[in-house]
C-alpha cells in the first residue's frame, strides 16, 4: 500500500472544558489552526491526545470532530492504544467508519508481549481494517520492542507501512533501513532526536511541540528537505529546550501548558494527570515565554508563513 505521509504530523490536544467535558468545537478549532499554520497531517488521539483518559465512544466523537474538520486537507492518523487486540481491532473499524486516513498502532497496554504476541496483535488489527497503519515503537514509555523480529513477523501485512520511531537510539533508523530497505516508511517520534532522525532516512516528523510552534516545526523540517541545514539547525537548536519535554513523563500537561501560553488551547487535562503546578510549572512557562520572544525567523516566502 502507497502513502504519501511526509512532513510534520502533530499529535494534536484534545480541549477539555471548565467542566471536564470534552470540548469538541475548541478541538477542532486548534487543529484547524493547525492546518493554517502549514501541517501537512494529523494525529489524533495519540499519548499527548490523551488517548487511555477517554471511553471508546468519546475517542470515536474527538475523532469524527477533527475528520469534519480536517475536510480531507490533510490525512488524519488516530492513535489505537487499547489493553488487547479485540478492544484495538474495534477501534480501528470504528476509526475506519468515522473517515480516518490511517492508524498509528500501538502495542497492547498493561501486558508486555513477546515478539510473536506483539506481531499477532498489530496482523490482528492490520486484518480489521483497509486503513494504512503506522506502528509506534516507544520502549521507554510502553515497554514493548518493536524490534526487526516483530517487523520482520509483520512484513507481509500490506496495510502496515510506517513506523512512528521514538527510541531515543538513533541507530535503529539505520538498522531498519538496512534490514528493510524501503519496507516501511519511517518517522520520527521523539521531538528531541527528530532531526537526527530525519538525516537517517525519515519521511516525517510526529511532533508534541508542533501544537505549541507550528510555523517553527514546519519550516525546521522544510528547510531540511530544500538543504538549508543552517537554518535547519538554527531552528533545532533554539528549540531544544522545548523539545527535550517530550521526553519527560509529564509532557502532556507540558505540551498543554505551552499551547496555553502561546495562545493556542488550554492546559487542562483528564485524571489521572493534573494540570502542572509549583515550579515546575514556572519553569515549563519560563521556558516557553523564552523561546517565543527568541524565535527564529521564518521569511515571507516560507509557505508556513504565508499559510497564515
Amino acid at each position: 500500500m502507497a502513502i504519501d505521509w511526509q512532513g510534520v504530523f502533530p499529535a494534536v490536544t484534545t480541549q477539555i472544558g471548565t467542566d471536564m467535558s470534552i470540548d469538541l468545537a475548541d478541538t477542532q478549532r486548534v487543529v484547524d489552526d493547525l492546518i493554517r499554520d502549514g501541517v501537512t497531517g494529523i494525529i489524533a488521539l495519540g499519548t499527548v491526545g490523551e488517548n487511555n483518559s477517554l471511553t471508546h465512544e468519546e475517542k470515536v466523537s474527538v475523532l469524527t470532530a477533527i475528520v469534519e474538520v480536517v475536510a480531507g486537507r490533510v490525512p488524519v492518523v488516530t492513535g489505537v492504544s487499547e489493553y488487547d487486540t479485540r478492544r484495538a481491532a474495534g477501534y480501528a473499524v470504528a476509526a475506519e467508519k468515522a473517515g480516518a486516513d490511517g492508524l498509528m498502532l500501538l502495542p497492547p497496554m498493561v501486558y508486555v508481549p513477546k515478539a510473536p504476541e506483539l506481531a499477532a496483535h498489530f496482523n490482528g488489527v492490520a486484518a480489521a481494517t483497509a486503513l494504512p497503519i503506522m506502528l509506534y515503537n516507544n520502549p521507554p514509555a510502553y515497554r514493548a520492542q518493536i524490534d526487526n523480529e516483530v517487523l520482520e513477523l509483520v512484513a507481509d501485512a500490506p496495510t502496515i507501512v510506517a513506523i512512528k520511531e521514538s527510541s531515543p537510539d538513533t541507530r535503529r533508523f539505520t538498522d531498519v533501513k538496512n534490514r528493510f530497505g524501503d519496507r516501511y516508511v519511517l518517522f520520527a517520534g521523539l521531538d528531541d532526536v527528530a532531526l537526527e532522525g530525519l538525516y537517517l532516512g525519515a519521511q516525517g516528523w510526529v511532533s508534541g511541540l508542533t501544537n505549541a510552534f507550528p510555523r517553527e516545526s514546519v519550516e525546521l523540517v522544510r528547510a531540511f528537505q530544500r538543504g538549508d541545514h543552517a537554518k535547519a539547525m538554527e531552528i533545532y537548536r533554539w528549540f531544544m529546550p522545548l523539545l527535550h519535554l517530550d521526553a519527560d513523563h509529564d509532557l502532556v500537561q507540558s505540551i498543554k501548558l505551552a499551547e496555553q501560553v502561546m495562545g493556542r488551547g488550554s492546559e487542562r487535562v483528564l485524571p489521572p494527570r493534573y494540570p502542572l503546578v509549583g515550579a515546575r510549572r514556572a519553569e515549563v512557562i519560563a521556558m516557553v515565554e523564552h523561546a517565543a520572544a527568541t524565535r527564529p525567523e521564518i521569511t515571507p516566502s516560507t509557505p508556513a508563513a504565508v499559510a497564515a
